[in-house]
C-alpha cells in the first residue's frame, strides 16, 4: 500500500496536465455551447451534452500517463502491480475531487437558470439530473471507469505497439456489433429497452461500476508481461 501512494505522488509531477487539461477541454467546450445557444437562441431548457468531453479527456490521460509513466516507474524498481494499482488509486483520487466539483457546478447552473439562458450543460437527463450526492457518486464512477480503462489502451499498446492496440479496438468494435445483431435477431430490443428505462440512476451507476471493475481486471492482467 505504501508503494501504492509513492507511485500516486510520484504522478503528481505532472499534476498540472491531471488537473488542468481536462477542465481546459471542458471549458473550451462550455464556451463553444454558449456561444452557439447565444447566437442561434438555443433552445430553452436544451441540454447540451457537450459535459461529457471531460470524461473523453480523462480516458485519453489514462492512455497517456501509461505510456508516459510507465517504462519510467518500471526503470525504477517498481513491479507492474504496484505501478498499476498507484496509477489506478491516484485515478480514484482525482475522479472524486472532479466528480464533487461537477456536482458544485450544477448547483450552481441550477441556482442561475441555466447560466440565465436556459443552458443545462453540466446536468444530463437521467443520468446527471438527481439529487447532489447522486450526480457526485454517478460522476465519479464515470470519470474513473473512463481513466481505468484508458489506462487498459495504454498498456496494451506498452505490450503489443500498434499493432496489437488496433486489435484490441477492433476487438471491442466488433462484441459491439454482435451484441447488435444478437439482440436484433432475437427481437430483444424491447426487453433492452424496457430494463434500461425502469432501471434507477443508482443501478445504472452499479453497472458501470461492474464495467470499471471487468477494465481493471483486464489491465491488471495485461500489464503482468508488459515489457519496455
Amino acid at each position: 500500500m505504501t508503494t501504492w501512494i509513492k507511485v500516486a505522488r510520484a504522478h503528481l509531477v505532472g499534476a498540472f496536465n491531471f488537473f488542468f487539461y481536462p477542465w481546459l477541454i471542458l471549458g473550451l467546450n462550455f464556451v463553444i455551447a454558449n456561444v452557439i445557444n447565444a447566437a442561434t437562441g438555443g433552445p430553452k431548457n436544451g441540454h447540451s451534452g457537450e459535459v461529457f468531453a471531460i470524461y473523453a479527456a480523462f480516458l485519453a490521460m489514462g492512455v497517456v500517463t501509461v505510456v508516459r509513466w510507465l517504462p519510467f516507474q518500471l526503470s525504477l524498481g517498481v513491479s507492474r502491480r504496484s505501478y498499476f494499482m498507484g496509477v489506478t488509486l491516484l485515478a480514484l483520487a482525482i475522479s472524486v475531487i472532479d466528480g464533487l466539483v461537477l456536482t458544485l457546478l450544477q448547483g450552481l447552473e441550477s441556482a442561475t437558470n441555466g447560466w440565465g439562458d436556459g443552458l443545462h450543460f453540466f446536468r444530463v437527463p437521467y443520468l446527471l439530473n438527481g439529487a447532489w450526492y447522486l450526480t457526485w457518486l454517478t460522476s465519479f464512477v464515470l470519470l474513473a471507469v473512463c481513466f481505468v480503462w484508458g489506462m487498459w489502451f495504454g498498456i496494451v499498446y506498452k505490450r503489443w505497439n500498434l499493432f496489437g492496440l488496433m486489435a484490441f479496438i477492433f476487438v471491442q468494435i466488433a462484441a459491439l456489433i454482435v451484441g447488435t445483431t444478437i439482440a436484433t435477431t432475437s427481437h430483444a430490443w424491447t426487453s433492452i429497452g424496457h430494463f434500461f428505462t425502469t432501471l434507477s440512476v443508482t443501478g445504472l451507476t452499479g453497472l458501470i461500476a461492474l464495467l470499471g471493475l471487468f477494465l481493471f481486471t483486464g489491465g491488471l492482467a495485461t500489464i503482468r508481461r508488459v515489457t519496455v
